[in-house]
């Protein structure tokens, strides 16, 4: 599991602090090997550093080091919203403190994180050199205002090391994510058809997209699975004895699949199964019903989590927006943002149209959902979007939300 999981599917634990507070250090005590650089300089971390590793308990994880929140100049701006990014997609906090008697700034971030619901744990970074009145002093003052964990550590001694893995155990266990990539749609031993293109140059039945590929992985293990070429399925359905229970295919050939699709078949797309699996599959249910509201005057944006190199046919950049002009005006207008890229004026948006998020966990996505949701703006996915520009949604089964 640990070399398999992929970042996405992994639990995302930060850890965020002042510049020279010891994150660095911390976490590669805590991880038992050299992850990020150390140095007495402050600012020495930059980007975000990532490091996947597994914590008995938990499962696979991702640990972040980030940048000092407290950095400054133009540069150090653009390390802090490196910061906040890594935030978003942050799924318990360890907020380090030092031995200053101002934490203004740390109450500030650890209310940022209640505000999303994120778990956060507090340390006493580098304690080994804190007198043992002080320690006191700090731990006291910070439960007694933030009502959160507290826990002296050091990376020279060791002290508190497995403390802090026993908290991030418990935080993980109180925000257990149970949901499954199906939504219900099918119980064990069902039958799948995973239906879309299939890379030639791969083993016999490995999929070309990540989202597909993800779930085939995830599905293997309770179903029987086929996977087949859309120019296959009407073949390979009639050589079966029984309609398959469930049909997942590339949103990009739905209409044709759905045409193929026997009655008594469930038909989904891959895309809309992360819809519901990464984010809220009501609201980009409600996003897809506001498209009706676009005209040629609208403005979408087009929002990937992927930096591939664009296709000739890419699906976000080319085919969706090809598929809207062509039904609500010529000169509508799309944007198109990759990666962390998001942009924060969305007032200007008509309709966000996310990709199904599959290199990103669902924290992050559930974030940008907020963002949308704040600012009055419809939001929808690749899937529901092409069913619903092709007329076929109301035809199309969408798991059920789960907690």
């Amino acid at each position: 599991m640990l070399n398999t999981a992929s970042s996405a599917n992994r639990t995302h634990i930060g850890f965020f602090g002042r510049m020279n507070a010891g994150k660095s250090s911390l976490i590669n005590c805590f991880a038992d090997q050299e992850v990020s650089i150390v140095s007495a300089a402050a600012g020495t971390t930059t980007d975000v550093v990532k490091k996947p590793m597994e914590i008995h308990g938990i499962g696979p994880c991702v640990l972040l080091d980030t940048a000092g929140y407290d950095d400054a100049g133009e540069l150090g701006e653009k390390r802090i919203e490196a910061s906040r990014k890594a935030m978003e997609m942050c799924e318990i906090a360890v907020i380090l403190y030092t031995d200053s008697d101002d934490d203004l700034i740390e109450r500030t971030w650890i209310e940022e994180f209640r505000k999303r619901k994120t778990p956060v744990i507090a340390v006493l970074s580098r304690c080994d050199l804190w007198p043992e009145e002080k320690k006191k002093e700090i731990a006291h003052r910070i439960q007694a205002a933030m009502q959160i964990p507290v826990i002296a550590c050091s990376a020279v001694t060791k002290e508190g090391i497995e403390e802090l893995k026993s908290a991030l155990i418990s935080a993980f266990s109180e925000r257990r994510n149970t949901r499954t990539i199906t939504g219900g749609l099918i119980e064990n031993g069902a039958s799948v058809m995973l239906v879309m293109p299939q890379d030639a140059s791969a083993p016999k039945g490995r999929l070309i997209q990540p989202q597909a590929q993800t779930i085939r992985e995830l599905l293997e293990r309770h179903c029987v699975i086929t996977c087949i070429a859309p120019e296959e399925m009407a073949a390979a359905l009639a050589n079966m004895k029984k309609a398959p229970d469930l049909i997942i295919t590339d949103s990009q050939v739905f209409r044709q699949v759905y045409e193929l699709t026997p009655p008594e078949s469930k038909l989904t797309s891959f895309s809309i199964l992360f819809a519901a699996f990464k984010g809220d599959i009501q609201a980009c249910l409600r996003g897809a019903k506001a498209m009706s509201q676009l005209n040629e005057n609208s403005r979408v944006l087009i929002a990937e989590c992927c930096t591939h190199a664009p296709l000739s046919e890419d699906i976000g950049r080319v085919k969706i927006p090809r598929m809207l002009r062509k039904k609500y005006g010529e000169t509508l207008q799309t944007d198109v943002y990759a990666g962390t890229d998001f942009p924060a004026d969305l007032d200007r948006y008509d309709l966000i149209i996310q990709c199904g998020g599959c290199m990103f966990n669902r924290k992050y996505i559930m974030s940008r959902m907020k963002q949308a949701e704040d600012r009055g703006v419809p939001i929808t996915n690749y899937g529901i979007a092409i069913a619903q520009l092709q007329g076929i949604l109301d035809h199309v089964t969408v798991p059920a939300e789960e907690e």
